[in-house]
C-alpha cells in the first residue's frame, strides 16, 4: 500500500489531513492511550470517532484495520520507510509512536525493557482485571446476586493496586521520567475511581502513593487534551 485511500477504513472515515497520523478510537481507558500519547508527543493526528452504539466497531472498514474489532487503531502515512502502515493494539501502538517521536521510551536497553515491562503489566493485568470489575459493578455485572464473581476482580485489583503502589514508593512516574508505562496505566486508574467509582471496594484511600500520582499524571495538559479526543456524539 502506497497511499491511505489503499486502505478500505479510510472509505468510511476519510482523512482531513492526508500527511497526519489516522486515529479511530473512542475516549475509553485503552482509547485514551493513543490520543494522550499523539498529544505529549506533538504528532499531529486526525481523530476519527468509532462509535459503539453505532456498532462502527463491526464494520468491514473497521474491521479490515482491526480484525479483532477493538480500538483504538492507527495509520501511519509516513510509516517505515515511508511506507503506509496501520496498527491495532493500543501496547503496540504506543511503543511504535514512542520510537518514531523518540520520546517517552528510553533509548538506553535496560531501561527500554523496564518500561515495557510495566506497558505490559498493565496490558496483562490492569486492564483486563479493572475492566472485569468495572462491569461488575457499572455494568448488567451489578445486578449479579451472587457475590463472588465481583470479589474475585475486587481482591485482584486491589492486589494489582499494591503492586503499583510499591513501585511509585519514592517516584513521581513509574520510571524516573514519565513514559508509555504511565500513558499505559493511569487511564484505567482514572476510570477505577472517576467512572466505576469503586474507589471504597479496593481500598483507594489506603493507598500511599498511586492517588497522588493519578492526580499528577491528569494535570499534565497533554493528557486534558487527550482525554477528550476523539470527542464523543453529543
Amino acid at each position: 500500500m502506497k497511499n491511505l485511500s489503499d486502505f478500505e477504513i479510510t472509505k468510511r472515515w476519510p482523512p482531513v489531513h492526508d500527511d497526519r497520523i489516522q486515529l479511530y478510537s473512542l475516549t475509553t481507558p485503552n482509547g485514551v492511550k493513543v490520543s494522550i500519547a499523539l498529544e505529549e508527543m506533538a504528532l499531529p493526528y486526525d481523530a476519527h470517532l468509532v462509535n459503539f452504539g453505532n456498532d462502527d466497531q463491526m464494520t468491514p472498514e473497521f474491521l479490515s484495520l482491526s480484525p479483532n474489532n477493538k480500538i483504538p487503531a492507527i495509520i501511519d502515512p509516513n510509516g517505515p520507510g515511508g511506507t503506509p502502515m496501520g496498527l491495532f493494539e493500543s501496547g503496540a501502538i504506543l511503543i511504535y509512536l514512542a520510537e518514531k517521536s523518540g520520546q517517552l521510551l528510553s533509548a538506553d536497553p535496560a531501561k527500554r525493557y523496564e518500561t515495557i515491562q510495566w506497558l505490559m503489566f498493565q496490558m496483562g493485568g490492569i486492564g483486563p482485571m479493572f475492566g472485569q470489575l468495572g462491569f461488575f459493578t457499572k455494568f448488567a455485572g451489578k445486578d449479579i446476586e451472587d457475590p463472588r464473581p465481583r470479589q474475585r476482580y475486587v481482591d485482584e485489583v486491589d492486589r494489582l493496586l499494591g503492586v503499583l503502589d510499591q513501585r511509585l514508593e519514592g517516584r513521581d512516574y513509574i520510571m524516573d521520567d514519565y513514559s508509555i508505562a504511565d500513558i499505559a496505566v493511569f487511564p484505567w486508574l482514572n476510570a477505577l475511581v472517576n467512572f466505576y467509582k469503586a474507589g471504597d471496594l479496593v481500598g483507594w484511600d489506603d493507598l500511599d502513593n498511586v492517588p497522588a500520582y493519578l492526580d499528577r499524571c491528569l494535570a499534565r495538559p497533554a493528557v486534558q487534551r487527550g482525554l477528550v479526543n476523539p470527542p464523543r456524539p453529543t
